[in-house]
């Protein structure tokens, strides 16, 4: 601050100090994303030096790039090799924030942005998520695709987490589901194709159908660990490990039908009722072998509610074979056979799974799959 004296000339008075700190929840906020497999970068318009400092208080680290770096003549390849290592960029204008977005873009990133004033709007608008946070004008807020209500950026991680366990929920569906559709399917067909036997009836198929609603509607409440690295679809484990499993199931169906019908010569129509109980327990107890990709027992635990809805379905499924509701009743010897057998080949199929991830993570069978998935993958 200063002030002209009598004589027109000019006195210091002193220094007035300005300061925008970073929030005290930055860094860790930083770090929790980071622990995520989340490369985070720092873009503002102040000059370098304070873009370094603040860098360094939350934990960004040193490489900040001026908009000098950006306003070469260099080709995107190149630019896209210098925005990817950089930490941040300091004294840049909206077009530069938004040619940073697109060279991300193109080297194959999924990009989420945050900004709250007018000179974010076209890089919120262009990246794949645009974030506008608390406070932001107008025009950020309209670009952008989400806005957020409370200060700060921990929220974003914490909806990355839940997003992540959503995901980890879905793939343990699409497992279950196609693994149960092979196994029933298959079942009905090679039985009647090769040995003219109506393995279930229509009342049993519908039975199951019911029963198993309880069971996959549950799955929604799980309690699940998201993966810690950007997730994305990868449908042939989905599929291998699904399949994997219904062969089993179909294998073990047909050796239950050979010893009761061969070595026990039990009347078919207590077969029926035999296999209508051993797939219903099957393929409740498959929630369990496909909801994580360790053994059954890994952490976290199974929501109560989804332990709830597989005993109770299985209560019921047990009571309507042993008392033969619109079916031949099986009584509760034989009820317990198939469950001690369903329960054996539980552990067999958990054992298997695991064999089969460790297969498919080999680094051939890894890395020959990564070359098959489209270049956007990640985060």
């Amino acid at each position: 601050m200063a002030q002209t004296d009598m004589t027109g000339s000019w006195r210091l008075l002193g220094v007035l100090a300005l300061a925008d700190p970073a929030r005290n929840d930055s860094a860790a906020t930083i770090a929790a994303a980071r622990q995520l497999g989340i490369d985070v970068k720092m873009v503002t318009g102040d000059q370098r030096a304070i873009a370094r400092e603040i860098a360094r208080q939350v934990g960004l680290g040193e490489q900040i790039l001026g908009a000098a770096a950006l306003a070469t003549t260099a080709g995107d390849d190149e630019l896209a090799g210098r925005v990817e290592v950089a930490d941040g960029f300091a004294e840049v204008f909206p077009e530069h924030k938004y040619r940073i977005v697109r060279l991300l873009q193109a080297g194959g990133h999924i990009v989420g942005m945050t900004g709250d004033g007018v000179n974010d709007a076209p890089a919120l608008k262009q990246a794949d998520a645009g974030i506008a946070v608390a406070g932001a004008t107008d025009a950020a807020r309209a670009a952008a695709d989400v806005v957020l209500l409370a200060p700060g950026l921990a929220v974003i991680v914490a909806a990355i987490r839940q997003a992540r366990e959503i995901f980890a929920r879905m793939t343990s569906y699409a497992t279950y589901r196609v693994a149960e559709t092979i196994r029933v399917l298959l079942l009905i067909t090679l039985a009647i194709v090769t040995m003219n036997f109506f393995p279930v009836t229509a009342v049993m198929i519908v039975f199951l159908a019911l029963l198993n609603d309880g069971a996959i509607l549950a799955i929604a409440y799980d309690h699940v660990r998201g993966s810690n690295r950007p997730a994305a679809w990868d449908m042939r484990g989905v599929l291998t490990i699904a399949t994997t499993l219904g062969v089993m199931g179909v294998g073990e169906t047909f050796l239950l039908f050979a010893f009761a019908d061969t070595a026990l010569g039990l009347d078919h129509n207590v077969i029926r009722t035999l296999i209508y109980l051993k797939l219903s327990v099957s393929g409740h107890l498959t929630v369990f072998v496909t909801r994580s990709r360790g053994p059954f027992w890994s952490r976290p635990a199974p929501a109560r509610i989804l332990l709830l809805a597989v005993i109770g379905t299985q209560v019921i499924a047990t009571v309507i074979a042993v008392y033969g509701v619109l079916m031949t009743p099986l009584g509760w010897g034989w009820a317990t056979v198939v469950w001690a057998y369903a329960l054996f080949w539980f552990l067999v199929e958990d054992r298997v799974k695991l064999s089969t991830y460790q297969w498919l993570d080999r680094p051939n069978v890894a890395s020959a799959d990564t070359a098959s998935r489209s270049p956007s993958d990640g985060e």
